[in-house]
């Protein structure tokens, strides 16, 4: 194998692809990246771990065609450090050779027949919208579980219903819930509504690579989930288990609603966070026209007022962890927030002026005294 690429188109089909090999594996082969050169010119990148796979076309002069596996990670450091301009991945004897402007690296090749192969992209159920979906999984993702223990929890559920794509996460503490529109295709007729649980990680991986690209296929079976893109394809394994139904959580009754400034909002929770230790919560007292921010105890104390209105039963005093308040007002973009709030110690829902699209419930904890 013989190719001539430019270093930045190199590096950056590398870093792509390297994204899924595992950090430490008992199988060293799963450690490497397959690097395919065609008769026709072009690069094929790829590499997979037991949970996902990514492969990614970049464009090449292809010299001699061919095949080659080498460390990936290992790979991707020397791409970081080559000069711009053309490079030379050549394939000698039982390395690869990667030279360019004078720069030359030799990689150890691993055994060809140890790596699995690629895997097939899953039925191809439709399309949606790259940059929404990305914008969309950022805004559900943060509300994730990181606790391996509870694997379910640190899914995202991607629901398929008609032309409706619902996203949602939860950790138990909060629960984030986006709906956006997609695209079936013949294949979606068949197979019905559609309701898996993705490993968030992988998910948020897949959806920054699809962004800025138009439109992107998505394939699914009963054990994994694919995207697919001009030049891009990437799987995950599905995860077992259903997360929580958040329809009756949402459901919240009567109750009373809060408007104010999103933008300053965030950054009075961050000024008044300074002085809240470990656990402690954010207070937000809504009466009349303002919302009083407030936070510490004892010695160390701090406050803020800002402008908001309160429609329903008042005044309402509500607290959250600064931390889980910050996730859920950054994953908004309009620039008012609405708070629906039951009261202290009870669910509250933020929701933005762009109707129910995107909601993020939080649990509100006990107020200061």
């Amino acid at each position: 194998m013989e190719i001539r690429i430019d270093s930045g188109v190199l590096t950056d089909a590398v870093a792509w692809a390297a994204r899924v090999l595992p950090v430490r594996s008992p199988m060293p082969v799963l450690g490497g990246l397959l690097l395919e050169a065609g008769e026709g010119g072009g690069l094929s990148v790829f590499g997979l771990d037991h949970e996902a796979s990514a492969r990614v076309e970049a464009e090449a002069e292809t010299v001699v065609p061919g095949r080659a596996l080498v460390l990936g990670r290992r790979l991707l450091d020397i791409c970081k450090v080559l000069p711009r301009g053309r490079t030379v991945l050549a394939v000698e004897g039982s390395r690869l050779s990667v030279s360019s402007d004078g720069v030359r690296f030799g990689l150890s090749l691993l055994p060809l027949d140890a790596h699995p192969a690629a895997p097939a992209l899953p039925p191809v159920l439709g399309e949606v919208d790259g940059d929404a979906f990305a914008r969309a999984v950022g805004q559900v993702a943060a509300a994730a579980g990181r606790d391996d223990a509870l694997p379910v929890l640190t899914g995202i559920r991607l629901a398929l219903d008609g032309p409706v794509m619902t996203l949602a996460a939860t950790d138990r503490y909060r629960y984030a819930v986006r709906a956006l529109e997609w695209h079936p295709g013949p294949g979606a007729a068949g197979a019905g509504p559609a309701d898996v649980v993705v490993p968030a990680r992988r998910l948020a991986e897949a959806a920054r690579s699809l962004a800025g690209a138009g439109r992107a296929r998505i394939g699914l079976d009963a054990h994994t989930i694919g995207f697919e893109r001009d030049g891009l394809r990437t799987t995950a394994r599905l995860l077992d288990g259903r997360l929580p139904r958040h329809d009756k959580l949402f459901a919240l009754g009567d109750h009373a609603v809060a408007v104010t400034g999103r933008a300053a909002l965030v950054e009075a929770v961050k000024r008044v966070a300074v002085v809240a230790e470990g656990d402690s919560p954010v207070q937000l007292a809504f009466e009349g026209t303002s919302v009083r921010l407030g936070a510490g105890y004892e010695d160390d104390v701090a406050s803020q007022t800002l402008p908001a209105s309160l429609d329903g039963p008042g005044p309402v005093t509500v607290a959250f962890n600064p931390g889980y308040l910050l996730d859920a007002l950054g994953s908004f973009t309009a620039p008012e927030v609405r708070l629906h709030l039951l009261g202290p110690g009870q669910r509250a829902l933020l929701a933005d002026g762009d109707g129910d699209a995107h909601r993020h419930l939080l649990m509100s904890v006990k107020p200061l005294v």
